[in-house]
């Protein structure tokens, strides 16, 4: 076969091999408009939340893990002797201590967090066990069941003003109407600390023998509503 023979197939299957890529393209989209629309409500906190932690530095890890346990189930004990608060354990952690890298002790600690809708029964819970343990945080929350039954209704209103808004665009851009082509709602809001420390050494505990003085106040939830629409003339 000679190259003027040949030539000409190959030029052809070239274009042949093309014609996929080209037809795969996405078709264009027009008469599109993207936006977004918020509703938001302020919200009084009715949750009171509170991190405390037992903590022990020494040299032995497997004593301080035991001295740990013992503070631990004391806290418990006391904790379930109030009504109406959850409690639950966290972060149970053992990590070296280093000075001049190299391992000089050891640190074990674990947290505990209480939470209740009755804020004087957490604040003198939070001072009893402050007996032995470091207070590390107290924050105001909005209770899960308050925070839906607000979200639900927000959602309700953002949903509505994301259509007001398409009607007035569709009505200023001269369309008849419009259809949806896609829509995201999300949720923002959440814990209001109130007090945060860091962790105390165990001899200082008798120090913060009470909860620092707080105030629920409120926060703000909000709930957003962002989409797509295509407007048409039917």
């Amino acid at each position: 076969m000679t190259v003027k023979t040949w030539m000409p197939v190959l030029g052809a299957a070239l274009v042949l091999a093309a014609l996929p890529a080209v037809a795969h393209e996405p078709e264009p989209r027009y008469n599109r408009a993207s936006f977004s629309v918020s509703a938001t409500e302020d919200v009084a906190n009715d949750t009171l939340v509170a991190t405390l932690a037992a903590q022990r530095d020494g040299g032995s890890a497997r004593q301080l893990a035991v001295e740990v346990n013992q503070v631990m189930a004391w806290a418990l004990a006391r904790s379930k002797e109030a009504a109406g608060i959850k409690v639950q354990t966290l972060d149970y952690q053992t990590s070296p201590i280093y000075q001049k890298n190299a391992v000089t002790g050891w640190r074990v600690s674990q947290s505990l967090r209480l939470e209740g809708r009755d804020t004087a029964a957490v604040s003198d819970l939070v001072g009893a066990l402050q007996e032995r343990l470091n207070l590390q945080q107290v924050a105001y929350e909005v209770s899960r069941e308050r925070r839906r039954e607000v979200e639900d209704r927000l959602i309700g209103e953002a949903i509505a003003a994301f259509q007001a808004r398409a009607k007035r665009l569709a009505a200023g851009l001269e369309r008849r109407s419009y259809r949806l082509v896609q829509m995201d709602v999300s949720t923002g809001g959440g814990p209001v600390p109130v007090f945060r420390q860091r962790a105390m050494p165990a001899a200082m505990a008798e120090v913060a023998a009470a909860p620092p003085a707080i105030e629920a106040g409120t926060q703000t939830i909000t709930v957003g509503v962002s989409g797509e629409i295509e407007l048409t003339t039917d």
